[in-house]
């Protein structure tokens, strides 16, 4: 059977299917093996569905098994080929008759990639790298020796995605290949083990693109998708600011954030009036005489007011509604992702909090408005306090970066903030 593969013109999957990562891109992604190597699609399934469960962000099967994974969830789909054919389809045969397509097609098994077919001599007349030049997405092939890491480097230059496993896997080829082509294509390093997993993300400090996952373990699963997570997050250096006022202001309309996940004592968001200097406020995490913890809730501030979010941009706060995300950072600068699950604008009496941070330029002063309420909790150096305790001499915990922003991005530009 032949996998066809769709001209750009024809969208055949909602699903964003990422290109090669530009320098400097820190996003990682997991993909599961769940082809016939595992077992008959009883098992098959049940590996897919701990990974839909898990949150991994590809799945690769053979191409039978596209509409079955359709079925199942929604996840990005890789397929291999049967006999490593590649057809391009006509956007007008295109019909109702046609099989579930993948999000990208993956040549190599049964081939050259995986040592079913000798190498050539000449690399030129390689089948699957003519399969790649006829429309395949991705290139599957097991390092055995150095030719086989030769076939790799040369799929690199022609596919989406080089998906390398390791016969006899060592750091070292890893290295060589991260170095060669890590920015040629998305590189996807096959592991059995979340250990494993970590080690493909840290080598050479940039890392592999992604994993490809061979485990029939939920917990594994799990645990590869948490190293996932935690080689993803930012960690922000924080600074000790000086409170120089704190004064009541009139009534505004207050922003809480609420999460749908729970955050934990020492987390918070980081918001300001001013991009260059977001103040640390708190989660609701801490019971109080008056209202129970909320630990999925931040009362941020006014709906002005700039809110940190993931791939170090901000956000008006009065722009976040649900399903969007947004920066989670602990007192010592651990970034992770929130979503954010419902956002309450309501009237009421604000504190304007003032405050000066030292920079290599010398001192900035910085602020923002925060509700009057005893529940909202800043980190200060004594600890955390309520906003209604604040006085001025207090050293409280902020995000400062001397930049300025234009949509939310940082630039190369002066703006006056006060």
């Amino acid at each position: 059977m032949t996998v066809t593969v769709p001209p750009a013109s024809v969208a055949t999957s909602a699903t964003f299917k990422p290109g090669p990562r530009a320098p400097g891109d820190m996003s990682r992604a997991v993909w599961l093996k769940a082809d016939d190597e595992v077992g008959d699609w009883d098992a098959r399934r049940r590996r897919i569905t701990a990974g839909l469960e898990a949150g991994v962000d590809w799945v690769l099967v053979d191409e039978g098994d596209v509409a079955r994974v359709r079925e199942l969830g929604d996840v990005n789909v890789a397929a291999f080929g049967a006999d490593g054919d590649v057809q391009v389809i006509d956007a007008e045969e295109d019909d109702e008759d046609e099989p579930a397509q993948p999000d990208a097609v993956v040549t190599g098994k049964g081939g050259e990639g995986d040592g079913t077919l000798d190498l050539p001599a000449d690399l030129g007349g390689s089948a699957d790298l003519a399969a790649l030049s006829e429309g395949a997405d991705a290139a599957y092939v097991r390092i055995r020796d150095e030719r086989a890491e030769e076939l790799a480097e040369r799929a690199a230059g022609m596919a989406d995605y080089t998906i390398v496993v390791g016969e006899d896997w060592t750091i070292i080829p890893l290295e060589n290949l991260i170095a060669r082509i890590g920015e040629e294509t998305t590189l996807v390093a096959g592991v059995e083990t979340a250990a494993e997993a970590e080690t493909a993300f840290e080598t050479l400090e940039l890392g592999a693109d992604a994993v490809l996952l061979d485990s029939d373990d939920p917990d594994e699963i799990r645990r590869t998708v948490a190293v996932r997570d935690e080689a993803e997050r930012e960690t922000l250096e924080l600074t000790w600011a000086t409170v120089t006022a704190v004064e009541r202001t009139g009534s505004a309309d207050r922003v809480c954030v609420d999460t749908a996940n729970l955050m934990e004592g020492d987390e918070g968001m980081l918001v300001g009036s001013m991009s260059r200097g977001l103040f640390f406020v708190h989660a609701e995490t801490a019971d109080s005489p008056y209202v129970a913890s909320r630990p999925f809730r931040v009362n941020a501030g006014a709906v002005h007011a700039y809110v940190r979010v993931p791939g170090g941009e901000t956000r008006y706060l009065s722009e976040l509604e649900s399903g969007d995300e947004v920066q989670v950072v602990d007192t010592g600068g651990t970034t992770r992702e929130a979503v954010v699950g419902r956002v309450k604008i309501e009237k009421r009496p604000m504190f304007r909090v003032e405050a000066e941070v030292e920079t290599e330029a010398g001192t900035d002063r910085v602020e923002t408005l925060l509700q009057n309420a005893e529940t909202i909790k800043v980190a200060t150096s004594e600890g955390r306090r309520a906003v209604t305790d604040l006085a001025a001499g207090d050293e409280l915990l902020l995000y400062y970066e001397p930049t300025a922003r234009h949509f939310g991005e940082a630039v190369e530009e002066s703006i006056i903030e006060k």
